[in-house]
């Protein structure tokens, strides 16, 4: 058990790098959330044009839309700037009456991390959401590029949601290390799902409405506490989280599911098309927690195979803890902070 918690402190000390990195004034450059490019076509060759850019750290995501040359604005762009974002709409009307066939490019996009999601609508009620990365930062419209689209791009980007968020990731790493027992690791696992995905639905359906900053900062919350209770553990102290960790996996889950609603509802889901975005992207973050997992037991598995000083099992466990707690409750004060301003 030692040899399992002093690896899982190699494991953290990586993800307290991705961390830290986040809160650099050039994080702009590690920007997990996706731009966003909405085209509605309202008449023939007359298109609203949504254009939202990320802003972390005070900077504005660097990319510029650019339309074809042969596209005219009918109204000069309005811009609004949120605290998260800065939205850009305009409506434009194309030359020979379709965009269909014409390349709208993105520039600045092959030097960041971000990717474009991209959904067009047209008067036939033809849909398409197209997923752009930055090794292609155009993309060439067409009348509808089908179901399998839109979920290949909502199922990248629920794997991409939950490998960039390092407090939903601290929160898991949290679970394996007080969860002594495999089986039971698998059950606390299987219930903080189960939760998520069932606020996941309910959030992003409008069913249920929570504001997101009081949510960012109980996540950071659920993260303290529960390295709270490893402390407890490692004092002899058997606490709630120890004795219940899929009850207490389950209630947290409730809360972490809002937070992935937040990032889905950033980008919308396509009308015609909710069921499968909503299904693909809750795959998506499945997929992504259940690689995270594997990749913290791969590592495990290996380091049965390593001798580790008893100098260092001593000390490993309370360092990634109190690390662990220390950055959670950094994120707490500030977000709280950021709630109240």
């Amino acid at each position: 058990m030692n040899r399992r918690r002093s690896t899982l402190l190699i494991l953290l000390a990586v993800l307290l790098f991705a961390g830290v990195i986040d809160y650099l004034p050039c994080a702009e450059a590690h920007e997990s959330r996706p731009a966003y490019l909405e085209v509605t076509e309202t008449s023939p060759g007359r298109y609203e044009v949504l254009w939202r850019t990320p802003i972390n750290a005070g900077m504005r995501l660097p990319v510029v839309l650019a339309l074809p040359d042969d596209v005219s604005n009918i109204n000069e762009p309005v811009v609004r700037e949120l605290s998260d974002s800065l939205i850009e709409r305009r409506v434009v009307e194309a030359t020979g009456g379709t965009l269909a066939g014409k390349r709208i490019e993105f520039q600045g996009l092959q030097a960041t991390i971000t990717d474009v999601l991209v959904r067009v609508q047209t008067l036939d009620g033809a849909n398409s959401t197209t997923l752009v990365k930055p090794s292609q930062p155009w993309i060439e419209i067409s009348a509808s590029n089908g179901p399998l689209a839109v979920a290949g791009a909502y199922l990248i980007h629920g794997i991409e949601h939950i490998l960039f968020g390092v407090d939903h990731l601290l929160f898991v790493l949290t679970l394996v290390l007080i969860v002594k027992s495999y089986r039971v690791l698998l059950f606390t696992i299987t219930s903080f799902t189960i939760a998520h995905s069932i606020t996941l639905a309910l959030a992003t359906l409008g069913v249920v409405h929570v504001p997101g900053p009081p949510v960012e900062a109980a996540i950071a919350l659920s993260i303290l506490l529960v390295a709270v209770e490893i402390v407890r553990q490692e004092r002899g102290q058997s606490g709630m989280t120890a004795r219940w960790p899929w009850v207490v996996a389950f209630s947290f889950g409730l809360l972490h599911g809002f937070g992935f609603a937040g990032a889905l509802t950033e980008i919308g889901l396509p009308q015609s098309d909710i069921p499968l975005a909503l299904f693909t992207f809750n795959i998506g973050v499945e997929i992504g927690q259940l690689a995270f997992i594997g990749a913290v037991l791969g590592v495990i598995a290996l380091a049965r195979r390593i001798k580790i000083t008893p100098v260092f099992s001593r000390y490993a466990m309370p360092a990634a803890t109190y690390t662990i707690g220390a950055l959670a409750a950094f994120w707490f004060i500030e977000r709280l902070a950021a709630f109240w301003r």
